[in-house]
């Protein structure tokens, strides 16, 4: 087993919320107790997924494909999610998506060759009021982002690494 007994338990937990017959319902919260312990989604792990559910491996990957939350190579400690849908684009999105490009020395879908950051463009996160905005980890959003703010977060979370922070 590539998961262990720990992530095991908890996605049995997921499927217990649906009738015995519809375990595939699990399918996305088992993914996200995969890929947090794991940190991505390896097609070894997908598969384990599609086995504790009852499902075809296919399925699986074709939900971890189409959403993009889920990780499917390795990602850095960080990996930040800049929402560059119109309306985050329109108020400073595309500003501070460059300004990270420029601190953390590499592009979209690039990670930083201490493996702390990766950065990816998000899709719209709902706070287009808050523009822009971003996801940590698929977790924590942050908003209104100004370079004052991008580079204090950078700092943060490059201090919490230094102290051995985790995923």
């Amino acid at each position: 087993m590539l998961l262990s007994e720990q992530a095991l338990k908890k996605i049995d937990r997921e499927v217990s919320k649906y009738p015995a017959d519809q375990k595939q319902s699990a399918v996305m919260a088992a993914l996200a107790i995969a890929q947090d312990e794991k940190g991505w989604l390896s097609q070894e792990v997908m598969e384990e997924v599609a086995n504790v559910l009852g499902m075809p491996p296919i399925a699986v990957q074709e939900v971890a494909t189409f959403y993009n939350m889920y990780n499917l190579k390795p990602m850095g400690q960080y990996k930040i999610s800049v929402c560059t849908n119109l309306p985050c684009a329109l108020r400073d999105g595309e500003k501070a998506g460059h300004h990270l490009k420029q601190k953390l020395g590499i592009d979209y879908r690039e990670t930083t060759s201490d493996g702390v950051f990766t950065l990816v463009e998000g899709e719209c996160m709902g706070a287009c009021g808050d523009a822009p905005v971003l996801l940590v980890n698929n977790k924590r959003m942050c908003i209104q982002m100004s370079e004052a703010k991008l580079d204090a977060l950078v700092d943060e979370l490059k201090a919490e690494a230094n102290a051995g922070g985790a995923k």
